[in-house]
Order: structure tokens, then sequence, then C-alpha cells
């Protein structure tokens, strides 16, 4: 085994001893929860088994077929690491930039955006082994559960922070960067009905504010910021704030790192 991997294998168990830490902790201060925690959390031994059961409850659980799609998951995470350090990270994301969230284990069990990104990843994982059937079965299934559509054919990086995650969509050739931030009912769409690659490329530290749309294939800069309600039509300059229908540039600073600071306080 490589130094790489077996840095990532301990990252992994650190990840996971710590939300089991939580959970054991939660269940003595609420009983209630205890028999929730101990099927979701500390029944199972390793991060990869507990989040490929999760994903079967949940996805499957619209038709009966969760042992399916925990056995994809799994075949997944064994075959692509990349996936589970992805949805670390994506938990961490969460924990480190919303103001609500205090624990990991709240964005494990209740964060439906954590959930439609690892749905993602793996319908991902479908698409690039050739079975387009399955990985358009599990999008239906996330945008029925979720209500977050993202293609299977779409390429997400690490560190995703979606916030609230409600009516979000991300069409198929759309490219979003590593530590991005989008709250809700944001759509990176095509502007019409040609093909080949249409849809907008995010970079790297980005922030989408609330129903923003960014339609076409179009390029945002690294660490821009996109005010809520904007219509995005044309190309974003790095570490540069647009707002408006159509968007236009707003004079003034943007923060440095705007998809960390969460901060959507724009004067035009």
């Amino acid at each position: 085994m490589s130094a790489k991997k077996s840095s990532e294998t301990a990252r992994e168990k650190a990840f996971w001893e710590q939300i089991r830490k939580e959970a054991q902790t939660t269940a003595k201060q609420e009983p209630e929860m205890a028999a929730i925690l101990k099927a979701s959390i500390l029944a199972h031994d390793t991060f990869a088994a507990a989040l490929a059961h999760f994903l079967g409850q949940r996805l499957g659980g619209v038709d009966g077929n969760a042992a399916t799609i925990r056995d994809l998951s799994r075949k997944a995470f064994a075959d692509d690491p990349a996936i589970l350090q992805s949805a670390i990270k994506d938990m961490q994301a969460s924990r480190e930039r919303d103001p609500a969230c205090r624990t990991l284990i709240q964005p494990f069990l209740n964060f439906k955006g954590v959930a439609a990104l690892s749905s993602y990843r793996v319908a991902h994982w479908l698409w690039n082994n050739r079975k387009p059937m399955l990985a358009y079965y599990i999008q239906s299934l996330c945008s029925q559960v979720f209500q977050v559509d993202i293609h299977p054919a779409a390429r997400l990086g690490s560190g995703i922070f979606l916030d609230h995650a409600h009516s979000l969509v991300i069409g198929e050739t759309s490219v979003v960067g590593d530590d991005v931030s989008i709250l809700h009912s944001v759509t990176l769409g095509g502007s019409g009905r040609e093909h080949g690659d249409r849809h907008p490329k995010i970079g790297r530290g980005v922030l989408i504010s609330a129903g923003a749309k960014i339609l076409g294939n179009i390029k945002v800069g690294e660490e821009a910021r996109i005010a809520a309600g904007s219509v995005v039509l044309q190309d974003v300059p790095p570490h540069a704030t647009v707002a408006g229908v159509p968007a236009k540039l707003v004079r003034g600073s943007t923060p440095q790192h705007p998809a960390q600071d969460m901060d959507q306080s724009i004067k035009v």
C-alpha cells in the first residue's frame, strides 16, 4: 500500500472515530436517539459501511431496493477510495461553514446536501464505468428524495457545501471546483437546446447564493461571488462579485475566501 493510500486510510479512520464518539455522547444525552444512532453509526465499524447503509436506506426506501443501492455504493467506495475522501471533505465543509452545524453527525444524518453529493458520486462512478441506466436511476432517486438533481456525467470537486440543498440543478457538462459553496434554488444549466459542452464551469472557492442561475458554457473564476437571484450569462472574472438580471460586475471588494466566509451582503 502506498504512503498516500495509508494516509487517506488513517484520515478516514480518525474521521469515523470522531463521529462514533459524537454518536455515543448524543445517545447518552438524548436516549430517544439511541436506536437511530446505533443503526446508522454505532453498528458500523467503518465509514464506508455506514455511508453505504445510509444511502441504501434513504434512496432504496423509495422502491424497496435498499440492498441494491447499498451494494452499489460499497463497490463504488472499494473501487474509488476518493469518493469517501470527498464525502469526508463535504461533511467537514458543512461543519465549518454552517453556523447551525455543531457536530459531524449533523451533516452525516441530517443534511441532504451531503447525502445528495454522496449519491451523485456513486452515480458518477457508475457513469464512468459504462453503466448509464444505473447512473440515471441513482440520479432520479436523488432528485426524488433530496430535491437535488445532478447529472451523473457532471464533474464535481470535493469540500463542496450545499446549504439547504433544495431545488438544485447541475447539468451534464457542468464542472464545479473544490471548496465551492452553493445555496438553495441554484441552477447550473444550458442556455437552449444546443448539444455538446453547454454548461457552466465553476472555479475553486466560488460562492453561489440562493436562487442564482448560471446558464451556458461560461466560466466563473475562482473565489468569485454570485449574488442571490442573479442570472449569469457571461464569464465572471476570478475574485469578482456579480449581481442582477442579467448579472453585472459590482464594484468594491470581494471577500478573500467567499465560499468559506459565506458573506452574501452585497452593496450594489
